[in-house]
């Protein structure tokens, strides 16, 4: 009899537990369906029938514990453990999720990376043990940074500084070389502007001292739901990628998500072009015009081409590695067949399967074509092709976590988060294939003076402007859904 009573009384505790990890499940599922709605990615209707889903689930588990079978409760108590991990599992990611658009979107400022360069055999260890070096700074652009660099110097040291003045950036790092100064003022971004001229100049300094200068980007009223143009730049630094930079990959991606049209548009970093409101008549290479911020950038695409960008998007060499990796690798479309001089690649015509170092060793390749840089354009039209074709497939599912983890610290864009939810809720609201295409500019080889680098001459490519009006019609007709 008490041996019976023993079991009732047991059994009546397996009934409470089964009933409380049922309320468990019921609130985990709770706080899943909150983060879904709170993130705004997923259309209602899917919503409300997760929702009823859970809902059903949690009615099943729970009566599960009131069968008298006990098998009915181990069920019950099963079904309702594995919905717990599965749900807490998916909270996570989409608290991650959510985190990472916030971190990557939303950007509203630029940042200009000013340094103290010395010679690499220099014995100076910090800018006080140069209080007494003569500085180099140039005179040509820049002006405003420059000026603030050096307050910020003087203001370290607590002295004037001894300062010798060049013309341009390129003679004020000769006279670094040459020992005319001790010590090199400039904005970090001109450093590929340097190595032009000068080879090997980086193995030959470093940065005794950096201070960065933010400088908001202004923002325009946009609508995610309309068409709209995105700039996407390639910049030639790994570091932060809020810092300014030469930008080597200039792409225009027109997207219209009503007729779920996407059309590339690739500019030659050499176009030979004016950058409104810095370089007055005067023309540069399209690329130096990073150096003075994305907005000037994309002021400079909407110039050659009479349209509006709404967005950017940045990415450093380091980033193309991390996506493409993070995706698993990409099919990526390849013209012709060769190696690349980055890596010694071996590229076949038609498709190739690349990670991150081949798609980046495709993407910077120019010498074995001989169309150089138009054709490198299109190389990297294809590899961006490719990764938005698996970045909008299931596929991408299976690597969720690691493209989580990656993009964060890969991309920097000016599209909010919600603007990336209200997009992605769009896009499973009907799960509509896309149609990408691709075009580029072409223009003349030549050389020139640019205006960022003074009175050497550059290779530099002319525009055609019947191309460039034949580019702008088609972006046109893309945002008009035609």
């Amino acid at each position: 009899m008490e041996q019976h009573k023993k079991k009732q009384h047991k059994s009546k505790n397996n009934h409470i537990a089964g009933k409380l990890i049922a309320v468990l499940q019921l609130l985990v599922s709770v706080i899943f369906a909150a983060v879904l709605w709170n993130s705004g990615m997923i259309p209602g209707i899917y919503l409300a029938v997760l929702i009823v889903l859970l809902l059903v689930l949690f009615v099943i588990t729970f009566d599960l514990q009131y069968l008298k079978p006990k098998v009915a409760h181990g069920i019950g108590i099963l079904i309702s453990i594995l919905l717990i991990m599965i749900l807490g599992i998916g909270t996570v990611y989409l608290m991650k999720t959510t985190s990472m658009m916030k971190t990557v979107g939303g950007a509203t400022y630029k940042t200009d990376n000013m340094v103290v360069v010395v010679k690499k055999d220099n014995a100076a260890q910090s800018l006080k043990d140069a209080k007494n070096y003569r500085f180099g700074s140039q005179t040509s652009v820049d002006q405003e940074n420059n000026q603030l660099m050096i307050k910020d110097i003087e203001s370290s040291v607590g002295r004037d500084i001894n300062l010798q003045e060049y013309d341009t950036v390129v003679e004020e790092a000769e006279a670094l070389l040459a020992g005319k100064v001790e010590a090199a003022i400039y904005n970090e971004a001109f450093t590929g502007i340097i190595e032009e001229s000068i080879e090997d100049y980086s193995e030959q300094v470093r940065i005794l001292y950096q201070y960065g200068i933010d400088t908001e980007i202004e923002q325009e009223e946009t609508n995610i739901e309309e068409p709209f143009n995105v700039y996407i730049s390639g910049i030639d630094v790994s570091g932060p990628i809020t810092t300014n930079s030469r930008s080597d990959v200039n792409i225009i991606m027109t997207v219209n998500p009503n007729t779920k049209q996407i059309l590339l548009t690739t500019t030659p970093r050499d176009y030979y072009v004016t950058i409104p409101n810095i370089s007055g008549e005067s023309r540069d290479k399209l690329t130096h015009a990073g150096i003075y911020g994305v907005d000037a950038s994309m002021a400079t695409l909407e110039n050659i081409y009479g349209i509006d960008i709404s967005y950017y998007a940045r990415v450093n060499f380091t980033s193309l590695i991390k996506i493409v990796d993070a995706l698993g690798g990409v099919d990526v479309n390849s013209e012709y067949t060769f190696t690349t001089t980055h890596g010694k690649y071996q590229i076949q015509q038609g498709i190739n399967h690349m990670d991150g170092e081949t798609a980046l060793g495709f993407s910077r390749e120019r010498y074995s074509f001989e169309d150089g840089d138009n054709q490198r354009g299109k190389n990297q039209e294809a590899v961006l092709t490719a990764i938005l074709k698996k970045a909008m497939s299931p596929a991408i599912l299976m690597n969720a976590s690691q493209i989580i983890d990656t993009v964060g610290d890969s991309v920097e864009t000016n599209m909010t988060q919600d603007e990336m939810a209200k997009f992605i809720n769009m896009q499973l609201s009907d799960g509509a294939d896309w149609t990408i295409e691709s075009q580029a500019a072409t223009g003349t080889g030549d050389n020139q003076a640019c205006f960022s680098s003074g009175s050497q001459l550059l290779y530099v490519m002319w525009p055609d402007d019947a191309v460039d009006a034949a580019l702008s019609k088609k972006m046109q007709q893309v945002l008009e859904g035609k």
